[in-house]
């Protein structure tokens, strides 16, 4: 198995952040210049970015995301550009082993401050929540719900974004209203529903259930003053969404998943107390975890390959293939 690639290296390239997955580069001085994002290998659980990587995951999430970008276009703007400059791509050349089929270059955006959950079956931290209270972020449901069983219709359950890297904090309609104004809110919820129920009625003919997801959304200015807003970030990946295979769906427990669940089973197997530092995974976890992380590439895509696979033949136009 190839070698993780778990931090990114890019000489005298700004770096404006690394999160628990994705470094993030400047493309030029300016405040509004483009940005490179580049998804590593690295993995998280319990708000904790783990000693071992998934070989090729960063690949795996950045062309998932560039499918849905591209599925999704006529639904949502999203922040990808166009087109590679190529000033842009002679720039990068020189750094095409890290970047190959896992970067992409997109216009900066004016992030909004809340992540954007949607729930259409009851599991997670949502069904804990019911099981608690009857409700999921303070939303009622009938009683008598099961695990995993699906929910009378989509919930939108917004949560306040932490920069400091740990857990989201779950918020109600009315806060997120107080944090961006009423328009904006409704118009978020609008696009997070609308953006749920094509990608899940197109999951479902792939055999696979959308459980539920989370997106993030930014504004861009344009020059002549006007603006818009637009998905952006990553979208329905196994890292952010819950992918169940339809076969064998049953309610009343946990689902098998394409996410890393698998990671998290394994780490409450091995009694970790969910503090630094981070333990390593055994090679047998990081396998079977990347596997489940192709699958869901295989069955959302259609494609057998990912892009970047192979170094032998790529030149500069190959970099952000993603995006073009």
């Amino acid at each position: 198995m190839a070698e993780a690639l778990l931090k990114t290296d890019l000489g005298c390239l700004p770096l404006i952040a690394r999160g628990k997955v994705r470094d993030l580069y400047a493309l030029g001085p300016d405040a509004d210049s483009d940005l490179l994002f580049v998804a590593t290998d690295r993995i998280s659980a319990f708000d904790h970015v783990l000693a071992s990587g998934i070989p090729g995951k960063g690949k795996i999430l950045t062309q998932i995301s560039a499918f849905w970008f591209d599925f999704l276009k006529d639904t949502v703007a999203n922040h990808l550009l166009p087109s590679v400059p190529a000033a842009t791509q002679m720039l990068l050349a020189p750094y095409a082993a890290q970047l190959a089929g896992r970067s992409m270059i997109v216009r900066r955006a004016r992030m909004f401050p809340v992540e954007c959950v949607v729930r259409g079956y009851l599991s997670g931290s949502g069904w804990k929540d019911y099981r608690a209270t009857g409700a999921v972020c303070a939303i009622a449901l009938p009683p008598g719900l099961r695990e995993s069983e699906k929910l009378p219709q989509p919930i939108f359950t917004p949560a306040a974004k932490i920069d400091t890297g740990g857990h989201d904090e779950n918020i109600s309609y009315a806060q997120m209203e107080a944090t961006i104004g009423v328009e904006t809110a409704a118009e978020l919820r609008r696009l997070t529903l609308a953006i749920y129920e094509k990608a899940s009625g197109y999951a479902a003919t792939k055999g696979l259930i959308l459980a539920d997801t989370k997106f993030e959304f930014g504004w861009i200015e344009e020059a002549d003053g006007s603006g818009r807003i637009v998905l952006a970030d990553e979208v329905l990946t196994p890292d952010s969404s819950r992918f169940w295979p339809a076969a064998g769906y049953a309610p009343g427990g946990s689902q098998p998943s394409f996410d890393k669940q698998y990671v998290r089973d394994y780490l409450e197997s091995i009694g970790w107390n969910k503090q630094a530092p981070a333990p390593g995974l055994p090679d047998a976890v990081v396998s079977r975890t990347r596997q489940k992380y192709m699958e869901a590439f295989h069955r959302l895509t259609g494609r057998e390959r990912l892009d970047g696979e192979s170094l032998d033949s790529m030149d500069a136009s190959d970099l952000c293939k993603v995006v073009e």
